[in-house]
């Protein structure tokens, strides 16, 4: 009895962990380009992070960072910080990166809160923020304009349009049971914005580094360690198996 119970739990447990993964994969017939964004490469992280607070901080926070920690371990120097990252002018150094738009506002004018964005990276996956934000269209039946081919129905402008451009839909006719559907499975800019097309590649691969960053800090300090707790358990078995034969030499 106890064995099944036992059994039960785990069974419960497996699937818990299982279940975030199968939620991020419905849908998952899109297809995603690789970010290829480089968590070693600090301009591309500073550069990320100025993008981060020009065009999305006025609506998202990251709430579980400070302007402190961001600037010291980005090499960003704290006057620097002040006068060009952090634009509230009542938030101090050590503050950390919330927003100033009232909630009850936000949900009136998107429908729901913009959520924090600290930790995206690691629930969506830097390939699907990637796709996502190179993704909108123009769609004049939406309340902001624009839709989303990775999510539809998308309650989010698209903040990047200056840089883009205004990117339109190209679809895809098929005939199923003698009926035409028609998707949206990319987009093309015939008006550009401020940026060419790498330009904007660019752009969206450094503020996908920079929330990386974001959601774990110290992965590449994790990574290293990692490398010397390797090194050390490999040393310690050699130790360990030499002190068995050593132990076990007048027994046989």
């Amino acid at each position: 009895m106890k064995k099944s119970i036992v059994g039960r739990l785990a069974l419960v447990f497996s699937l818990s962990l299982m279940l975030p993964l199968s939620v991020m994969a419905a849908g998952g017939n899109v297809h995603l380009d690789k970010a290829n964004n480089d968590l070693t490469d600090q301009a591309s992280l500073q550069r990320g992070a100025k993008t981060f607070m020009s065009y999305c901080s006025g609506c998202h926070s990251t709430q579980y960072q400070r302007y402190q920690r961001v600037a010291t371990d980005l090499g960003i120097p704290d006057d620097l910080m002040k006068e060009n990252l952090i634009l509230d002018p009542n938030a101090k150094i050590g503050d950390l990166m919330t927003n100033s738009i009232p909630e009850k506002d936000a949900a009136k004018w998107f429908g729901a809160p913009p959520p924090d964005l600290t930790l995206v990276a690691r629930v969506r996956g830097v390939d699907w923020l990637y796709t996502y934000l190179r993704s909108f269209y123009a769609d004049p039946t939406r309340p902001f304009g624009v839709n989303n081919i990775i999510f539809p129905s998308v309650g989010m402008p698209h903040v990047l349009e200056g840089l883009q451009g205004i990117p339109e839909p190209v679809y895809t006719i098929k005939t199923v049971d003698g009926k035409e559907h028609k998707t949206v499975t990319s987009t093309r800019v015939d008006k550009m914005g401020e940026l060419t097309p790498q330009e904007y590649d660019q752009t969206v691969r450094d503020l996908v580094n920079f929330l990386e960053y974001s959601g774990d800090p110290v992965k590449l300090e994790r990574h290293a360690l990692g490398w010397w707790v390797m090194a050390f358990l490999v040393f310690f078995t050699i130790i360990v198996v030499l002190l068995k034969k050593e132990y076990w030499r007048d027994v046989h």
